[in-house]
């Protein structure tokens, strides 16, 4: 049942992203890009997370798992001041 969950919250996340980089490839503007970044990126934490506990649970990836989302936070926050200013 969690892995379900994990699959579920990383199809949705990615869906997401994806539609948000549709949006900004049609409209051009930039906040969506930032946001569809943070998007594929928490998705790929997703992804991250799955690997670690059902894939390859001997290796530990928690930084990397920590380092994903960080860029993808870390991007919207530019997009968020660079839209703002």
């Amino acid at each position: 049942m969690v892995l379900a969950i994990f699959v579920l919250s990383l199809l949705t996340s990615l869906l997401c992203g994806g539609l948000l980089l549709r949006g900004y490839r049609t409209t051009g503007h930039r906040l969506l890009l930032w946001a569809g970044l943070c998007f594929v990126a928490l998705g790929f934490e997703n992804a991250v997370l799955i690997l670690d506990m059902y894939v390859i649970p001997n290796w530990d990836l928690k930084l990397v798992r920590l380092a994903i989302p960080l860029g993808g936070l870390a991007a919207l926050l530019y997009g968020l001041l660079w839209e703002a200013s």
